[in-house]
């Protein structure tokens, strides 16, 4: 049903990584010492043996990290559980009464999400139960916006379109997956998974400032490489539409790759691209600047790129020289 659903493998592996599940109290040696329900059962999951791993995982009921993994199970599950059905039928039908539509969510993944819930209600700071209702929650929550957003377009001009009538079930708007992706990145700022997690949806849905929160706090991760940097920039570019700022983004990028092309590119065709404009609207002294900005960062001579600026270049001098 949700091909992207939790990406649990993923989640699982940084939970070994990140989480160490709390351990019973035992005074044999080290070597001889039996592991935890928790860590059994992980070992479980990980050999694909779910309802063994839930049955072991369910000695440790109150454990936070017993519960976050219940809920991979039952995520895991709901990948390959059927659709959902709608709700019988009234017999008869009242005339003009339309059939109650299928439930939004499989039971599976309501299972999930309420192990999901209880384990981050236990540890408010455990990131991957955050992460784990975040991620179970973004489909729904972006066809919701991608309905909603197709509703908008197919009003009549004019006509003020209410929102649609929210479904039975739990809150899955964008603001609820918003808020678990931000605590999953608070609670680990290290989490790669939920920082990726949290800028893909927030694109999605339209809220480019949760994206940007994201961006930023992925350079912090590595503010040693200029990918982050370029990623930012792009952004700013094409989803903000700020290129001045992406400007900055691309140069902190060169500051660790100096002699990247493709990135001093992307400077000069915003330089050249705001030249043009003021150009065309008679702002000669603007566009000269913006275009001999543009010239400190083009690398190969006769390039498109080159011969684009030169040609505007040419212009404003004979502008001059009338």
């Amino acid at each position: 049903m949700r091909p992207r659903l939790l990406g649990l493998a993923l989640i699982l592996v940084s939970g070994c990584q990140r989480q160490t599940p709390s351990t019973t109290q035992n005074t044999a040696s080290p070597t001889t010492r039996p592991s935890s329900p928790v860590e059994q059962g992980r070992a479980l999951i990980e050999q694909g043996q779910l309802d063994q791993a839930l049955a072991k995982l369910q000695e440790a009921p109150g454990d936070a990290d017993s519960l976050y993994y219940q809920g991979v199970i039952w995520a895991k599950k709901a990948e390959t559980a059927p659709l959902p059905t709608p709700p019988p039928l009234a017999t008869p039908l009242p005339r003009g009464a339309e059939p109650p539509p299928a439930p939004e969510f499989k039971p599976e993944e309501l299972s999930a999400l309420d192990l999901f819930q209880k384990a981050a209600a236990a540890r408010p700071d455990h990131a991957l139960a955050q992460l784990g209702i975040a991620e179970l929650l973004a489909p729904h929550a972006v066809r919701r916006y991608e309905q909603e957003e197709a509703r908008k377009k197919t009003a009549r001009p004019g006509r003020k379109v209410l929102p649609a009538p929210l479904p039975e079930g739990p809150d899955a708007g964008p603001d609820r997956v918003l808020q678990a992706y931000k605590a999953a990145v608070k609670a680990d700022a290290h989490n790669k998974q939920a920082v990726e997690g949290l800028i893909r949806f927030a694109v999605r849905v339209g809220r480019l400032g949760d994206a940007e929160i994201g961006l930023q706090e992925l350079a912090q991760l590595d503010p040693e490489r200029p990918e982050p940097f370029i990623r930012y920039g792009d952004f700013l570019v094409n989803d903000k539409k700020d290129p001045l700022a992406a400007v900055e983004q691309y140069k902190q990028a060169l500051v660790w790759r100096a002699e990247d092309d493709a990135t001093r590119a992307k400077i000069a065709d915003i330089y050249i691209a705001m030249g043009i404009e003021h150009w065309k609207n008679e702002q000669y002294g603007l566009a000269e600047s913006r275009l001999r900005e543009a010239q400190k960062f083009v690398t190969e001579k006769n390039s498109p790129q080159d011969l684009k600026l030169r040609d505007y270049l040419n212009k404003l001098k004979d502008i001059r020289a009338r």
